[in-house]
């Protein structure tokens, strides 16, 4: 993996440390700030969904972490690789399913990624 591909999968595997203690530690007082779109009465009640979220999103970023530690040069680009499609599709969906603003911040990074892997 190039030095690029290396310093993307870091910020992406960052990006998604990051989503997961939002999701699951500061949820109801961080998370109302960051995610303005969302009522104030529900981070409450959506707690342990949001808790959940951010597990899945620590699982993403211990992958792409664990790429960057493979020795051998194929294998480090596939489990990249194979992270990086699981992060854009998640992007993809929760761009369909919840905001827009999902695909910009998750799938756009995710695509970056990819690409300097394969040019």
């Amino acid at each position: 993996m190039n030095l690029l591909s290396q310093i993307l999968v870091a910020f992406i595997a960052l990006l998604h440390f990051y989503i997961l203690w939002l999701e699951m530690f500061v949820w109801t007082t961080r998370g109302r700030k960051v995610f303005k779109t969302i009522p104030s009465d529900l981070f409450e009640k959506t707690k342990v969904m949001a808790a959940n979220q951010g597990l899945y999103n620590g699982f993403l970023a211990a992958g792409l972490v664990w790429s960057l530690f493979i020795s051998d040069i194929a294998w480090s680009k596939n489990v990249a690789v194979f992270f990086l499609m699981c992060v854009l599709v998640a992007g993809l969906y929760g761009s369909y399913s919840a905001s827009k603003r999902i695909f910009f911040v998750q799938g756009v990074p995710a695509i970056l990624g990819l690409a300097s892997l394969f040019f």
